[in-house]
């Protein structure tokens, strides 16, 4: 039997900041005082430290298999837990892009011997493997994904026939990539027609455009609507679409949710000037007004969630001029941190970080015993210091990508230790390479 006793941590839990012991027995969260004593417990010292849930992040790419000179699961769940993620949802447009239930599986087994974060997959939707999505197991996998926007290999969805059926039959949620194809394919002919292979990063915003965004998301509400489909579209980019979603309906009751990211809630175009085709991604990032309006629709529930949409490349490939670079980034080891700069900016509070990164995703997604600090649940569980200073650094970043879009820029806070499945993984600046994360299970 293993246990451990989190001392005088101030524990951040649905809502409320308080003083607290935390005790760990066998991986589970035992019992939470005041103060407690127990003999046999390894003690951390958390005073002056915030213990939150880990984070959950519902959208990341971990590249593996068939892309592993980008990534894997080795090195960018170890990236995910020193930033204080301890699960995730990893998406199928990998080679082969994971179309069948039989590569669905391939993905778990490499990460029961990999993951040192818990984990789960999308089983992936093209225009030709509806059967397949259909024997999806609502208990054992997070959702479908659906790409009605371009994707790698054969994975965009532009059938209206397969569309319908899906969203109509689908035993799960659905997670959507919106964006609309020939909106897109327009605006670059325009472009290009304008400044021939002079292409630069600052135009991906106007490509892959606004009006491209709401066109797809829109498109995707109302099929929802049309089929009671359970709906969650995915990193939200612009202030137009937050009001395709409903405030003031409680979460656990909503048929339609969505997610903002870490960049589209971060960057802004002006940005692009610096940064370039490290923070091209696809959805762009856009306006600073886009942002804004992003936060608001966060703050007022609109937005249910945040995440990452990790999705890291070389730095070689992201070094190309911009028509030849891949867009995507890696930033699971930073996004609690960046996330912490904005509560220190006056952003949000630690209870809405909290909510949006490791509750609300719970509740979305109805994973089994987690994303909360209660008696009983799985130890999930992050410290930070919220004085103490980190810059990222070449030599310091984890994903195997080896760059940061934050490489230079100094937070304001540090996470200290991470426990997954209540073995403590994360201590001090260093990975203790023990025991393994574990497939999520949902209440459905």
């Amino acid at each position: 039997m293993s246990k451990t006793i989190i001392k005088a941590a101030t524990v951040v839990n649905e809502g409320t900041i308080k003083s607290c012991d935390v005790l760990i027995v066998d991986g589970r969260i035992e019992k939470i005082a005041p103060q407690l004593e127990e003999k046999s417990a390894v003690e951390i010292d958390a005073e002056g430290l915030h213990l939150l849930p880990g984070l959950i992040d519902d959208q990341v790419h971990f590249r593996e298999p068939g892309l592993t000179h980008k990534a894997d699961i080795w090195h960018e769940s170890r990236a995910a837990v020193a930033g204080g993620t301890t699960s995730f949802m990893e998406m199928p447009n990998t080679v082969p892009n994971t179309l069948t239930q039989g590569l669905l599986q391939d993905k778990y087994d490499i990460a029961a011997r990999q993951s040192l974060a818990n984990y789960s997959f999308y089983m992936g939707a093209a225009n030709d493997n509806i059967d397949e999505v259909l024997r999806t197991d609502p208990q054992r996998v997070c959702g479908i994904k659906v790409f009605m926007g371009s994707s790698t290999g054969n994975m965009l969805v532009d059938d209206e026939y397969t569309l319908e059926g899906i969203f109509a039959n689908s035993p799960i949620l659905i997670a959507t990539h919106c964006e609309d194809e020939v909106t897109i394919r327009q605006n670059l002919a325009r472009y290009e027609g304008t400044y021939g292979d002079n292409l630069t990063p600052d135009m991906h915003p106007l490509i892959r455009s606004a009006e491209a965004c709401y066109i797809s998301s829109s498109r995707a509400v109302d099929l929802a609507k049309k089929h009671g489909t359970r709906l969650h579209i995915l990193h939200i980019s612009t202030a137009e679409e937050t009001h395709l979603f409903e405030k003031g309906v409680p979460l656990a009751s909503k048929r339609i949710t969505a997610e903002a990211c870490i960049h589209h809630l971060w960057f802004s175009d002006a940005d692009y000037a610096e940064k370039g085709n490290f923070i091209k991604w696809n959805p762009a990032v856009k306006t600073a007004a886009d942002r804004q309006g992003i936060l608001a629709a966060v703050l007022d529930g609109r937005i249910d969630v945040i995440a990452t949409d990790h999705a890291p490349h070389t730095l070689a490939e992201k070094s190309q001029p911009y028509s030849k670079a891949p867009s995507g980034g890696p930033l699971v080891q930073h996004a609690l941190q960046a996330l912490l700069d904005m509560y220190h900016d006056g952003g949000l509070t630690l209870e809405q970080l909290v909510q949006k990164t490791a509750h609300d995703v719970a509740t979305c997604f109805q994973v089994a015993e987690r994303g909360f600090i209660r008696e009983g649940y799985w130890a999930d569980l992050v410290l930070v210091d919220l004085e103490r200073p980190y810059t990222v650094r070449r030599d310091n970043i984890l994903s195997k990508c080896g760059w940061s879009p934050f490489e230079g820029h100094t937070f304001a806070s540090t996470v200290t230790h991470t426990w997954v499945s209540g073995q403590l993984v994360y201590e001090e600046g260093k990975l203790l390479e023990k025991g393994s994360g574990q497939r999520l299970s949902f209440d459905r």
